[in-house]
């Protein structure tokens, strides 16, 4: 195996440069503009005063996410969703993917009766989105439910741990941290992993796209996701000063 010289440059290990600017927007409790490399999507956290039907007078509270990719975040303009008067299956996969993830990172049961409503909007898309999804979703909702508590409308902050996401890939047998597009449409193997801060597996999307892998490939891909992954976390760490 000879290690394949990235398209940007970057160690088969490196992850992009990463930007998060948070209290992007003025008006939703939460918001980030979080930039991956090329990747820039705009997530927003809003505190909605209701929960859906199955969690009515049971004092808890909900997270669920929506996402989106503007018509031009694309090489080539794509349709929006509404003109096509249904949304993609991938659109669905991914706002599912997004809400339970970021579920997982808080304790819901202490928001009281609220519905935390996330809305991905990627403005440029250059490979890993759904993966950066994730990422600034936890910090906009972070910041959505210190607004709950700095407002005295909670009064104990929920327990939470740290999430995160990363793409990999494999190429010609090399293993591939973060990818970019080209990467992306090109690898043989394509993985999506989610973290949280105990290193415990949130989620795993793994799929052969042009061959097979075996359990030994698996084991080293997990284990180059969990440094990025650290890596990551990490900075969110520093963003959040926790």
């Amino acid at each position: 195996m000879t290690e394949i010289k990235r398209i940007d440059g970057r160690a088969y290990n490196e992850l992009r440069k990463l930007v998060i600017e948070r209290d992007y927007l003025k008006y939703p409790e939460g918001s980030v503009l979080i930039s991956q490399g090329d990747t820039k999507i705009i997530v927003t956290a809003s505190i909605q005063e209701f929960v859906p039907r199955f969690l009515a007078d049971t004092g808890t509270g909900w997270i669920t996410a929506e996402y989106n990719m503007l018509p031009r975040a694309t090489q080539n303009r794509n349709n929006r969703e509404r003109e096509r008067l249904r949304i993609k299956g991938r659109t669905h996969e991914i706002q599912r993917l997004i809400g339970r993830s970021i579920r997982t990172a808080f304790d819901i049961s202490k928001i009281g009766e609220r519905t935390i409503k996330i809305d991905c909007d990627v403005i440029q898309a250059d490979g890993g989105t759904r993966c950066a999804s994730i990422t600034g979703a936890f910090i906009a909702v972070f910041d959505a439910i210190r607004y709950l508590y700095d407002n005295k409308q909670i009064y104990t902050f929920p327990d939470y741990k740290i999430i995160a996401a990363i793409s990999l890939g494999i190429k010609d047998d090399n293993i591939l941290l973060d990818l970019n597009y080209r990467e992306d449409s090109q690898v043989d193997v394509d993985l999506n992993l989610v973290m949280n801060e105990d290193l415990e597996i949130l989620e795993i999307q793994g799929t052969a796209e042009r061959n097979s892998f075996n359990r030994e490939q698996l084991n080293k891909i997990l284990d180059i996701g969990e440094t990025g992954l650290k890596n990551l976390i990490k900075i969110i760490k520093k963003e959040l000063n926790i």
